[in-house]
């Protein structure tokens, strides 16, 4: 059965779908000794070789299924130019694996590394709308009315934000930690959101993306999904 060479890609483990794109327009993708940079071909998986960068590429059903505990200052990409440390360099496995999703290098907690391009795909993209949760140190006392604020939605440069489930955890040290619900994934979307009722967030953690948390992983450990995390993981993308 023939696929389009992005999706075969994403499948693979290689990149996003959209990132898969770009490779191919770079000319970086070879199948059957031929160099493809059409967007519409279709490649048959099984028969065809597909090469990146003269790497050759397979489809298989051995996924790996990782969550870190990202810590503050580390780079939530494959690879950085600058050298700088990134989530790739505090894991050890010999499969090629991928962030879900990114996390700035200001923020800490739950990172998910998959090479499986499908389930990365439905868990990124804006469409399916999956959870993810954050607990937030923001400077001062929020009162209730930019508690309610956040949770109705705040207007951005970008546009207002959709609604999100917003509750005081707890007062320290003249701040307040927040509990935070989202289904956008808008770029420093928390940051940008406290800015506007302003209180500046002082420290942000994920704890928690669908279904799967960390755990009690301290930062820069991380472990492998188990089979029942695994199987809630795909119920619930196969739900969305």
């Amino acid at each position: 059965m023939k696929e389009r060479l992005q999706k075969v890609m994403a499948h693979a483990g290689v990149a996003s779908r959209r990132k898969s794109e770009e490779i191919i327009e770079q000319g970086r993708v070879v199948v059957n000794g031929q160099a493809i940079t059409q967007l519409g071909t279709k490649v048959d998986p099984e028969r065809d070789a597909i090469t990146v960068d003269g790497e050759p590429i397979s489809v298989t059903e051995d996924y790996v299924y990782i969550v870190l505990h990202k810590p503050l200052d580390v780079i939530t990409t494959a690879d950085d130019p600058w050298g700088r440390t990134t989530v790739l360099d505090l894991v050890d496995v010999d499969e090629r694996v991928y962030p879900v999703g990114r996390l700035d290098a200001d923020s800490e907690g739950l990172i998910l590394l998959t090479n499986d391009g499908a389930l990365t795909h439905r868990l990124t993209h804006p469409s399916f709308e999956h959870q993810k949760e954050y607990h937030v140190r923001v400077s001062g006392r929020p009162p209730q009315e930019d508690v309610g604020r956040l949770r109705s939605g705040v207007r951005l440069e970008d546009g207002v934000t959709a609604p999100a489930q917003v509750e005081v955890l707890r007062c320290e040290a003249g701040d307040t930690w927040l509990r935070m619900i989202l289904h956008e994934g808008r770029k420093r979307q928390i940051r940008r959101m406290a800015d506007a009722v302003e209180h500046p967030v002082k420290r942000l953690i994920r704890v928690r993306l669908g279904p799967i948390r960390p755990g009690n992983l301290s930062p820069g450990r991380w472990r492998h999904l188990s089979r029942g995390e695994v199987e809630e993981l795909r119920t619930a993308v196969e739900g969305a």
